[in-house]
């Protein structure tokens, strides 16, 4: 039996360095316990239960940050207890905010001058920011049809069947609709052809995405602008487009600088970018920029002056840790444009790398473009005996997390693994996953033949995740068409 030393106080509060021994008596979970818990006792508890937690480097699920250098994790503790908000107590974080708006704001092509301030916010992250820039977007529309005495009561969003979740909360909240273009088997992205088909005089902009959540394609900004411009002319609409650059935004100006996506494309209004995905910082932080001050209406902005001075503030969020956007500083400076290029560079080179490696297995076709975020979306050749579900589940005995999900409609008879490719995923992990990959085949393969009854619990259906796309679950049914005779659609 393990011994443990413990210190019994006249209080009658046992102090453990272990929590099992004080925890013979258990703490409730869902009340606050009636007398304090010791510190040490306190941290073993919470730390033995995250024990459960998958390992952050090996979700390869996640497009968050989940790594940084010890000097950054030092600022961040440093400011940890800075409220962003209060700009006037804080100005200096404040001011590397400021700082971290222009720099992205210039490294998407805003037409500022060298002494001009550029026009955007920090967020917690993209969903903020894309609310943040379609109620500017919705706002600008309905004053423009109020000038001209027309209805202003049912804006519309055009956007692919693609987007993320976070779009779809905020036609629901703010009473938007959204209309979606389908997506097709081989076309997983917004077709722009079809989407300013179903631009009309309520359209408040057309959103388009630099880096899909499905298979990290970049929708082609370019062509859309163009059509749209054209519809624009014969219309007099003026309609807009907005760009959620949320994992392609800290990409595109690195490895693809001649591509024509951001401020360049006179339609191009707004952008949003994740500071926590390839911005290289820990999750909660993103970032809204505007085209110009036009693009932005000034009754959205909100002036306080009880936290000391005139402060303008436009968030969903009104309090929020400063350390997210001084880690985003810290990367700018840090890093420069070299050393982002140098990262992503060898992020694409690992993707194609692994990529390449699930290719000479010969089970898999690959749904990824070359061009794009560096991921890897790939789906089985055969689904006769097993589906990308089942290879999911086996590799989380290695720890592995690799999503399975259904593409979005129309294309969600289509069901995809999708390994993202961040700046800590090296290539002897690139090695061990598809070794991975491999013995989880060999033991696939090695299962008997399932008869059609049995196979009809493996029916796929979709379920939301917190990453905003839809992932494979198990679910029983009386009956599965066809069964034998369905080969893998890719």
């Amino acid at each position: 039996m393990a011994l443990s030393e413990a210190t019994r106080h006249s209080d009658g509060v046992i102090d453990s360095m272990f929590a099992s021994l004080y925890l013979q008596n258990s703490l409730p979970k869902f009340e606050l316990p009636e007398k304090s818990t010791p510190k040490e006792v306190a941290y073993q508890i919470i730390s033995d239960e995250l024990m459960l937690d998958s390992n952050p480097r090996l979700n390869l699920a996640s497009f968050f940050a989940t790594w940084m250098e010890p000097e950054c994790n030092k600022l961040i503790m440093e400011a940890i207890n800075k409220n962003y908000v209060d700009m006037d107590e804080y100005p200096v974080t404040t001011e590397l905010q400021n700082r971290c708006v222009n720099i992205i704001a210039r490294m998407f092509h805003a037409p500022i001058s060298d002494k001009e301030q550029a026009i955007g916010v920090g967020t917690v992250g993209s969903s903020e920011a894309i609310m943040l820039a379609g109620l500017a977007l919705k706002r600008k529309w309905q004053n423009k049809r109020k000038t001209q005495g027309k209805p202003y009561d049912k804006p519309n969003i055009v956007a692919g069947a693609n987007v993320q979740v976070c779009w779809e909360k905020f036609a629901r909240y703010f009473e938007v609709e959204l209309k979606e273009v389908k997506l097709r088997e081989g076309y997983y992205v917004m077709d722009p052809q079809k989407a300013v088909e179903l631009v009309d005089e309520n359209t408040i902009c057309v959103a388009a995405i630099l880096g899909s959540t499905y298979n990290g394609e970049f929708e082609d900004v370019k062509l859309l602008n163009d059509l749209l411009m054209e519809k624009n002319n014969k219309t007099k609409w003026d309609t807009p487009i907005h760009v959620d650059a949320a994992s392609g935004g800290f990409i595109a100006p690195f490895l693809y600088p001649n591509l024509e996506w951001d401020f360049r494309l006179p339609l191009v209004r707004s952008i949003n970018v994740s500071g926590h995905k390839y911005g290289l910082v820990y999750a909660g932080i993103g970032w809204v920029v505007w085209r110009g001050k036009q693009d932005l209406p000034e009754e959205l902005i909100f002036h306080i002056n009880y936290l000391g001075t005139d402060q303008p503030t436009f968030t969903l969020n009104f309090s929020k840790g400063a350390s997210q956007i001084i880690a985003q500083y810290y990367q700018f400076i840090r890093l420069g444009f070299e050393g982002y290029k140098r990262i992503i560079e060898n992020c694409r080179a690992n993707a194609k790398y692994s990529r390449d490696s699930l290719i000479r297995t010969g089970r898999f076709n690959m749904l990824s473009k070359e061009e794009g975020v560096p991921l890897v979306a790939f789906c089985l050749k055969d689904k006769l005996k097993y589906n990308e579900l089942d290879i999911s589940e086996h590799l989380r005995r290695f720890k592995w997390m690799v999503p399975a999900y259904n593409m979005a409609p129309d294309a969600q008879h289509i069901s995809v693994l999708r390994v993202v490719i961040r700046e800590d995923f090296s290539r002897s992990l690139a090695d061990r996953l598809v070794q991975d990959i491999r013995t989880v085949l060999n033991e696939l393969d090695s299962l008997p033949f399932k008869p059609e009854k049995e196979a009809a619990a493996n029916v796929v259906a979709a379920a939301a995740n917190g990453n905003g796309h839809k992932v494979l679950i198990k679910r029983k049914v009386k009956d599965l068409n066809s069964h034998h005779k369905t080969k893998a659609i890719c």
